[in-house]
């Protein structure tokens, strides 16, 4: 969890520092406009989405210790160079090639994370996930503040150290993954450890049995997709509710977060100070975001948790649209906060209820891939949200968003009442035999009771001791 967590972090601190980059005069000194700064954020979404797929592909076939371990370093030295660019055409380029070296990381991480851990478990390491990306957020508007004060350096721009150095941090966490990230069950290494094991093979024993148990279908992984599985993945209605909900949820969320330095900054605040100020709901969302995850796990409330995290971003814009006619920059500035502190997770919270709704590895990892292309597609639209003739009180924009959320928010709403009608007629029904029973999958003892896979040789299994 540690690993896959610091990946997402040094991913939105390349993917976010655009964001801050855009208060140290980045648009002027590059030579660009509003609106050509906002299709170069669709770039960036477009690269994700083509390519989200095809790199989930790739990581099924050949693991996930090797393909994001690559990835890490391919797109850390696209950020890193990005402190280069000048122009136009250039900013389209490294934009678009950015999307196309992360595309399939969160899914690729996501679907990682769903192997070595039981259902019930899923939520909270979803979101333990995610706090990678909520803390990379709020760090990098943080560390910018500090960054951004070195224009002059070595006669470059504050941008241009920004994406260098974030970039380079990036390409060192590769170096964590390659020795670090054990690749699967069946291969317990590290890429550039490939004889060195993990874990005992009593430890392992214990990972596989836990999980084996909880779901069986996790022991049948193929050695690639096939197209059944895209047809089951993409003709369940249910799992597109789910994409249709992150694609509500992210595309005002994506406008705010590039946006928000600019928007404090409109408020009568320093540019620079702005950056530092735009941090403060950020990680005020990992606590909060903690606690709904809690819930979700613990009290199965997965719909629950998602609709009022929905309905407390939607909310967050009610606020700034109608403190626009407010004078007050404190007041304003709340309605930044509450909107950044609610505005991310009812993401993953939505993906740990998307996995609960799949039937194997295989529908798995296409329907995470599916998901996160979801969120870039809203990426696409929500990059068009804040426009260079709305600023600086953005009124269209946040009336957008409402309309965008409230819709959502239905979605969410209706998916939950089909969730609780289909545990009653399961309930009715009583439990119903299928061919990937726990015995099926795992084993039958002497007496017909399920029995876990038998422990390596000369590996004991002692009792727990319970206190």
């Amino acid at each position: 969890m540690p690993i896959l967590t610091l990946g997402f972090f040094c991913l939105q601190l390349d993917r976010g520092n655009m964001a801050n980059a855009i208060t140290d005069k980045f648009m002027e000194d590059v030579g660009i406009n509003q609106d050509q700064f906002n299709i170069g954020q669709q770039m960036l979404s477009l690269g994700i989405v083509l390519f989200e797929i095809p790199s989930n592909m790739i990581l099924y076939r050949v693991g996930p210790g090797k393909w994001l371990t690559l990835q890490l370093f391919l797109f850390g030295v696209v950020s890193t160079f990005q402190a280069f660019q000048r122009g136009y055409g250039a900013f389209i380029a490294t934009r678009f090639l950015l999307g196309i070296t992360e595309s399939g990381f969160i899914p690729g991480g996501l679907w990682t994370l769903s192997t070595w851990y039981t259902r019930d478990e899923t939520a909270k390491r979803v979101m333990v996930f995610y706090f990678g990306n909520q803390i990379g957020q709020a760090s990098a508007k943080l560390l910018a503040y500090g960054i951004l004060h070195m224009r002059g350096v070595g006669g470059q721009p504050g941008w241009f150290w920004l994406f260098a150095l974030m970039g380079a941090f990036t390409v060192l966490g590769g170096f964590v993954f390659g020795f670090f990230l054990p690749d699967s069950f069946k291969r317990p290494q590290s890429t550039f450890l490939p004889r060195v094991n993990v874990f005992t093979e009593r430890e392992l024993h214990i990972l596989q049995t836990r999980v084996l148990i909880d779901d069986p279908m996790k022991g049948k992984k193929k050695s690639k997709i096939g197209l059944d599985a895209f047809k089951r993945a993409f003709t369940n209605w249910r799992l597109w509710l789910h994409f249709l909900i992150t694609l509500t949820n992210n595309g005002p969320q994506r406008a705010f977060d590039t946006y928000a330095p600019s928007i404090v900054t409109s408020f009568g605040f320093g540019s620079l100070v702005s950056n530092a100020m735009a941090s403060v709901g950020l990680f005020l969302q990992v606590p909060v975001s903690f606690a709904f995850s809690w819930v979700s796990d613990h009290k199965n409330r997965r719909g629950e948790t998602v609709m009022l995290g929905f309905f407390c971003h939607l909310l967050g814009y009610v606020f700034n649209r109608a403190f626009t006619g407010v004078p007050q920059r404190g007041v304003r500035y709340f309605g930044v906060v509450w909107t950044q502190t609610f505005g991310t997770f009812s993401h993953p919270l939505n993906i740990a209820w998307l996995s609960l709704a799949c039937d194997d590895s295989e529908q798995r990892a296409l329907a995470m891939a599916g998901v996160i292309m979801g969120a870039n597609i809203a990426g696409i639209y929500g990059a068009q949200i804040f426009r260079r003739d709305d600023r600086p009180l953005y009124r269209r924009g946040f009336s957008v968003a409402i309309a965008v959320l409230a819709a959502g928010l239905v979605m969410a709403i209706a998916r939950w009442v089909d969730d609780v009608l289909q545990k009653r007629r399961k309930a009715a029904d009583g439990p119903i035999a299928t061919p990937s029973t726990r015995e099926d999958a795992i084993g039958k003892g002497s007496d017909g009771q399920a029995t876990p896979p038998t422990p390596p040789s000369g590996v004991q299994i002692q009792p727990i001791p319970r206190s």
